[in-house]
């Protein structure tokens, strides 16, 4: 089975080194593994809730394409586009945030983060929340399952996320996915899929949305900072990736807290974020060496050179075809383009089935009838289906207007056989009960099913 992965990452600002240890390394990895099918995007709608300022998001998102690339991201691998190049993400945030609660939103980490500082600071909650900010989790969501990813490589702080994406694509597949097709009367469900034999009913809807999963790296989630907190530009803690060269990645390197330990004496590799950092771009057998070496008494001065170093091998190239890409920024959007055209070409299929499924759907003469006609019908009537199982046998059921199994036949040899007790059924009703092949469901009464029968036959009339 093909698994999709889907990562991005917000464009408010340059990438630091834990953006591309979280998530565009692992990301970009993930789409060389066999039976996987990447989608990459830059989440430009995201960076609207963080900054109000045109020419950084501009100058962020040419940035961020070119990281990816220069990065070793290969487009003719993988899907890669900009969130706003795709209108049908925000139709699907919107189908979405009309079956999420409010109660859920209330829960999601970045919200009530801000509601805390609010009263911290003595200030209403709500003080500076935006909608965007309140809701983003939903977007999200539609970013994600707009083309079905089953894993989504994220840091250990954006799991709730993914559960919350999880939680809404339940809700929309129970809502709308499960619910009789107008054909399902004239389809033959899989073996084990009949209500009296303990499956689901053969008239159950498709699924609509795949459940994700997060994919975090279990011994990197979250690249520490200079002071050891999580690296971040907000607490002034990053370590560039690209931005100012060789020379500024040395300098932020330089200033990694460490204890004060003197060259010579021993040092605890367990308690520096520095070995943390270290351990992100080093092989097994190269961890191991230098803890040894921090123990045996290495200065921290010799340590952070060495983690230059060990970081430099592996960015330093990416850094010059980084370069070569932000001058030619037309490159990047032919690229862009061609990306987006390959993801609508995906998600403009699936909204069609979704709007069709909410009611979203076109008018049409047959269609206004049969809407008119089966609102009233179905919300009243039981009906008979037929149909085949894998044993070759033909049978028939009768069901209640709730999807109650009411009646289950025996197997017939043809189905020719099942249309005829149907319709004899329709017509004489619990007067052919004594003759046909079926016996009632468990829990059914004779007065009940009477009950059903005599109004088929009453509409038969």
């Amino acid at each position: 089975m093909v698994q999709r992965v889907l990562t991005g990452i917000t464009t408010t600002g340059t990438l630091h080194l834990g953006n591309y240890v979280g998530a565009i390394r692992p990301a970009i990895a993930a789409s060389f593994e066999g039976g996987v099918e990447s989608f990459f995007f830059m989440a430009d709608y995201h960076a609207l809730i963080k900054c109000d300022e045109p020419d950084r998001i501009e100058a962020s998102r040419l940035q961020i394409a070119a990281t990816w690339l220069a990065a070793g991201l290969d487009t003719s691998r993988v899907v890669f586009y900009r969130q706003s190049d795709i209108p049908e993400i925000p139709e699907l945030t919107w189908l979405l945030t009309c079956v999420t609660s409010k109660g859920q939103m209330n829960r999601a980490h970045a919200y009530k983060g801000a509601v805390d500082a609010n009263i911290a600071a003595g200030e209403d909650p709500d003080a500076g929340i935006t909608m965007g900010l309140y809701s983003y989790p939903i977007l999200m969501a539609a970013d994600i399952l707009m083309f079905n990813a089953h894993r989504v490589p994220v840091g250990r702080d954006q799991v709730q996320h993914i559960e919350m994406a999880r939680d809404v694509a339940q809700r929309f597949n129970h809502l709308y996915g499960r619910r009789p097709q107008a054909d399902a009367s004239r389809r033959q469900p899989p073996e084990g899929d009949d209500p009296a034999r303990g499956g689901p009913s053969p008239d159950r809807g498709k699924d609509f949305f795949v459940l994700p999963e997060a994919n975090v790296e279990e011994d990197i989630a979250l690249l520490p900072g200079l002071d050891g907190r999580k690296m971040s530009k907000s607490y002034d803690n990053a370590i560039p990736l690209f931005e100012g060269g060789a020379k500024a990645l040395k300098e932020a390197i330089a200033r990694i807290v460490t204890d004060s330990k003197l060259p010579g004496e021993p040092k605890d590799p367990d308690s520096s974020h520095l070995v943390t950092i270290y351990d992100a771009f080093a092989t097994a057998a190269q961890r191991s060496e230098f803890r040894r070496q921090l123990r045996a008494g290495l200065a921290w001065g010799e340590a952070k050179q060495r983690l230059f170093d060990l970081i430099e091998a592996e960015i330093g190239p990416m850094r010059v075809r980084y370069e070569a890409l932000m001058a030619h920024p037309e490159r990047i959007e032919t690229t862009l383009q061609e990306g987006a055209a390959r993801a609508r070409a995906i998600a403009a299929p699936l909204l069609a089935e979704l709007r069709e499924a909410v009611g979203l759907r076109r008018f049409t003469a047959v269609r206004a009838a049969e809407a008119v006609g089966s609102a009233k019908a179905k919300s009243a009537l039981p009906v008979f289906k037929q149909y085949r199982e894998a044993d070759g046998k033909f049978y028939f059921k009768l069901a209640d207007a709730a999807g109650r199994v009411l009646l289950q036949s025996l197997a017939l040899d043809q189905g020719k056989q099942a249309g005829q007790w149907v319709a004899r059924l329709k017509q004489e009703g619990a007067a052919a009960l004594a003759e046909a092949p079926v016996q009632r469901a468990e829990g059914v009464s004779e007065s009940e099913l009477a009950e059903a029968l005599a109004a088929l036959q009453a509409a038969q009339d």
